[in-house]
């Protein structure tokens, strides 16, 4: 099989299931009218379905581990894809609610196995590589499950919207099944893999692990502080209707899909604790410009905003190659670890703000995320110097 179709089928099928988190944001006010429920509770719907993939990744890490991935990531994709047709035929804001836990549940397989046979499949600076350009498909659902369910529920409501996310599960599911062999290495089975709390403990112990921890919370609380963010600074500095600040949104996750498929190439020219480093130290930066140019005109935010997405996007594929790099046997185990804490950078990046954004507007918020973005440098600093060490 040629390492770049597998590469592309599971980029793909990641992307694909994420669209669950992001695909009918448009349409909650029709599901909430049609369903006769409250807004609360519609919202509910969101923060399970991300609740129940993040908590999924510490759960199913071992598991890959230990039983390989097909094994895991095709019954992942077949929950994923009943749920979601579950939701499209939801009557109740009940029923609803527990097959968004369910597709959750099932979603949580595919990134997470993806990652993992990324890391199985390449090696070197190809895998630097492909943990780019993975991150970048990636990224697409965010940046253009908005545009397609509003498209979509335009006309079909949000039962077509969960029908085309359905859809295209199972499309993706059948290239999964029939052209994804098994990457498990054979040094992972039996007696040599660490099962379970020995496996987390080395994670966690590991200084590597520990930077790529604390460099994924702090820089998916970044972003998404921005992505929640934005829209209020634009809105009351500048008076911005809803369509003017998407297209400052897409600038923002534009410049960070160009930033993560050029990290592959960073970080195959200087190896991707440097690429982290120096990447990171430019998110400082960027922020810091960024709470000068917010006050000063419009397009010098958009120039700011567009810089923060780039060197964003030039850090965050340098974690999940650092980890792969490091964890042979516990592969699987580091990856679900990755992703849970990442996923909660990104719910602690609205609670975080909504008490610092009232308390002192753009300046403080944006001051004390450049802080937590200095710690994660810091640290990555140290590992360098470790790293550095080692090979004098």
């Amino acid at each position: 099989m040629n390492k770049r179709t597998i590469l592309f089928v599971l980029g793909l099928s990641a992307a694909i299931v994420s669209l669950a988190q992001s695909l009918y944001v448009p349409l909650l006010p029709d599901l909430q009218r049609d369903l006769q429920t409250s807004l609360s509770l519609v919202n509910l719907t969101v923060t399970l379905f991300t609740v129940a993939m993040a908590v999924m990744q510490v759960v199913l890490g071992p598991v890959v581990d230990r039983n390989g991935r097909r094994k895991i990531l095709i019954p992942g994709m077949i929950i994923y894809v009943l749920a979601t047709v579950g939701c499209m035929f939801s009557f109740s804001i009940d029923m609803l609610l527990i097959f968004r836990v369910l597709q959750g549940i099932g979603a949580a397989a595919v990134p997470l196995v993806a990652a993992t046979m990324i890391g199985d499949v390449f090696e070197g600076k190809e895998r630097a590589e492909s943990m780019a350009t993975y991150q970048m498909i990636l990224g697409i659902s965010p940046a253009v499950g908005p545009l397609i369910g509003g498209l979509i529920g335009s006309v079909a409501g949000y039962t077509g919207a969960f029908g085309f996310a359905a859809a295209s599960a199972v499309l993706i599911m059948i290239f999964a099944i029939f052209m994804l062999p098994e990457t498990k290495p054979a040094n992972s089975s039996g007696k040599g893999t660490r099962p379970g709390l020995k496996a987390f403990s080395r994670i966690f112990k590991s200084k590597t692990g520990r930077v790529v921890l604390i460099s994924g919370f702090v820089l998916y609380d970044v972003f998404y502080t921005f992505i929640v963010f934005l829209p209020i600074i634009l809105e009351s500095q500048y008076g911005l209707g809803a369509a003017k600040i998407g297209l400052f949104s897409l600038a923002l996750m534009a410049f960070n899909l160009a930033g993560s498929k050029l990290s592959g190439k960073l970080q195959a020219k200087i190896g991707s604790v440097k690429a982290l480093f120096g990447a990171g130290s430019l998110v400082i930066v960027s922020l810091v410009i960024f709470i000068f140019a917010a006050q000063l005109s419009l397009v010098l935010l958009l120039v700011a905003l567009m810089l923060t997405g780039f060197v964003s996007g030039l850090a965050m594929p340098a974690m999940p190659t650092l980890l792969s790099a490091e964890f042979v046997q516990e592969r699987a185990t580091a990856m679900g670890v990755y992703n849970f804490i990442r996923y909660l950078g990104m719910a602690a990046a609205p609670m975080i703000g909504s008490v610092l954004y009232p308390a002192g507007g753009t300046s403080l918020l944006i001051g004390i995320t450049a802080v937590f973005v200095g710690v994660a440098v810091i640290a990555t600093r140290r590992l360098l110097s470790s790293k550095e060490e080692q090979t004098v």
